[in-house]
């Protein structure tokens, strides 16, 4: 097909000698090797991961068109799940397939989904598919496990058998004869291995990535899973998909083995797929969440000056926020970290809705600082309880500092985002002015008015998912290390009902204890044990939801019409915005209302309790 193009193209242009027609053709070439190379080099754009696990209401097509207008003020790509048909349109997360050019799912229908590409198109911002290819379910007629659907597009017929998948998967064991070649890579035990080596999945695959590119629309793909057969497949479909963005699912903590598997897509000498920086992930997990600083030393995509550029850099995803692989603390400073640092920065949904203020500057600093994921990181240090980087953007320096710097203020530079645990500072000739008409508590948090306050006694707040049916009420579980605080019998004590969101979730709440009777660590909430969230932090009066988890609590949370008196104690008052920033430090025993004065109208913290300033 390329060089179809090309002869178009020279049959118009006059060229003198043959000598010259190569010069010009070798051009040519070069230029159409280069538009599939992966990731784009200089690209300064970050992505958004639009869905987490189970999240149907937050992710349908529908709600996310809705947002377009906010998401694509800051977000260039956006990654959304699988919406291959998967056997249901209801619960179902995709990553067992049945058919590929069916886009009926979980998240909405097709012509939900090309409406939401194409509004976000018109707004420049691109999508990515969740492409699962290395396994594929049967349709269950009968009980089968290979019954894979006959499929047509553009007039031809796409079907897999017994002769395309793995001859050492699991369906072996189980009276079917998969004549494949053995499997390229990892098995995969919940579905049945595709043979990358054979012709047909070949052919399935690369006209199903045509669909999706050239049809349905999407920008790029992510691909699931790529541990399950080798890397030199997706260099080959993405050659031939001639995609600008590709991100590789290598889950893998040691960064030879995933700069290994990008090498491996080399297709005559060119990358073409970016990876997940798996290895930066748990240097985060164990630096800003455990304050294990020096492990932000270690060698990661991101700190690598040739594989930088196909760093996909994140602090969590779908899978990992769900079990002991999730960044344990400091999830605001964490986001800090990816968004000051080379690579393209993937922020996770949970993480947007909690912090999306703060979020909201990060990605306008990282974009007026002009950092691409091919910036210089020109100096970092790490301290006893803290570290700091520094990078070099197009436009001017950023550094960020996290955790306890030693008061560290970098000469030539001035603050332009502080939170908790982290700084952000630019270099004096840059213009932050934009980060002015971001005010403090915008996006943030809005706790219920049907949740009021337990004085002296244990309580949370849990909004139950739309798909959860609570015809057996909600239950809580609650504990420490030595002690229930909820019976002690699985799965713990009734809730109560107090309301519903503006969405329309019901809203329970459990009052426990008295508050001197122990502090719990860990909270659970069920119908009657399951379905049921994962274990939470404990915080008093905290709020939570199946999806982000916690949320916020009654002191720091922008619930509506709550002013407190004076602080107590003969500690200086410090003033704070929602996001953590302290505005101002006043003298000890100050009353909330002098500290607050002449701020702005809104929400701020004083002495660990939110103050309202009115007009």
């Amino acid at each position: 097909m390329v060089f179809y193009y090309i002869l178009r193209i020279i049959r118009k242009v006059n060229v003198p000698d043959m000598k010259k027609l190569y010069a010009f053709v070798a051009v040519l070439l070069s230029s159409a090797a280069m538009m599939a190379q992966g990731w784009p080099a200089d690209y300064k754009g970050v992505m958004l991961q639009g869905f987490a696990w189970d999240s149907y209401a937050d992710s349908r097509w529908t709600v996310l068109e809705g947002q377009a207008d906010e998401i694509s003020e800051y977000f260039s790509l956006v990654w959304v799940p699988n919406s291959a048909y998967a056997g249901s349109m209801s619960m179902n997360m995709g990553y067992h397939p049945v058919y590929w050019f069916k886009q009926d799912c979980a998240f909405g229908t097709k012509a939900q989904l090309r409406s939401m590409i194409k509004t976000y198109r018109d707004k420049g911002v691109g999508f990515i598919a969740d492409v699962v290819i290395n396994h594929r379910n049967g349709v269950g007629t009968g009980g089968s496990w290979v019954d894979f659907p006959a499929e047509r597009n553009n007039g031809k017929t796409y079907r897999l058998g017994l002769a395309d998948i793995c001859s050492d998967d699991e369906c072996a064991n189980n009276g079917y004869k998969p004549t494949g070649a053995k499997d390229t890579g990892e098995p995969w035990n919940g579905a049945r291995d595709l043979d990358h080596t054979s012709a047909n999945v070949q052919e399935n695959v690369k006209a199903y990535l045509d669909f999706l590119k050239n049809d349905i629309g999407y920008a790029g793909f992510r691909y699931d899973f790529v541990k399950g057969y080798a890397p030199k497949y997706n260099g080959m479909y993405n050659a031939e998909a001639k995609v600008e963005y590709s991100v590789g699912e290598y889950w893998d903590g040691n960064p030879a083995s995933v700069k290994t598997w990008i090498s491996g897509t080399r297709v005559q000498g060119v990358i073409q797929s970016a990876a997940f920086d798996f290895p930066l992930k748990y240097y985060i997990n164990d630096a800003i969440g455990r304050g294990q600083w020096s492990r932000l030393a270690g060698s990661s995509l991101a700190s690598d000056a040739t594989y930088k550029r196909y760093s996909v850099t994140f602090v969590d995803n779908h899978d990992t926020y769900r079990d002991d692989n999730k960044c344990p603390a400091n999830l605001e400073a964490a986001n800090a970290y990816i968004l000051t640092m080379p690579g393209t920065p993937c922020v996770f949904l949970n993480h947007w809705k909690a912090y999306k203020t703060a979020i909201k500057k990060m990605i306008l600093i990282r974009r007026l600082a002009g950092i691409s994921n091919t910036s210089l990181i020109t100096g970092t240090k790490t301290y006893s309880a803290g570290y700091h980087v520094k990078v070099k953007g197009s436009n001017a320096s950023v550094m960020c500092l996290l955790g306890n710097t030693g008061g560290i203020v970098p000469n030539g530079f001035k603050l332009a985002l502080e939170g908790s645990n982290y700084k952000i500072y630019v270099e004096d000739k840059l213009d932050i002015s934009p980060l002015d008409d971001l005010k403090d508590g915008d996006g943030k948090f809005g706790m219920p008015d049907c949740c009021t306050p337990e004085e002296g006694r244990m309580y949370a707040f849990f909004e139950v998912p739309s798909y959860w049916n609570t015809s057996d009420g909600i239950y809580c579980w609650c504990w420490n290390d030595g002690k229930n605080f909820t019976g002690g019998t699985w799965p713990g004590v009734p809730c109560t009902k107090v309301g519903t969101t503006d969405k329309g979730n019901e809203v329970w709440k459990w009052v426990g204890p008295a508050s001197t009777d122990g502090t719990p660590t860990g909270i659970i909430f069920s119908v009657k044990g399951s379905p049921q969230t994962s274990d939470l932090d404990y915080h008093e009066g905290g709020y939570y939801d199946n999806m982000t988890g916690f949320l916020g609590d009654m002191s720091t949370s922008a619930i509506g019409g709550i002013t407190v008196g004076s602080p107590k104690g003969n500690a200086p008052v410090g003033v704070y915005a929602l996001t953590g920033a302290e505005l101002r430090r006043c003298g000890a025993g100050i009353p909330a209302a002098d500290a607050v004065r002449g701020l702005s109208p809104g929400m701020y913290i004083v002495g660990k309790r939110k103050v309202a300033v009115n007009q």
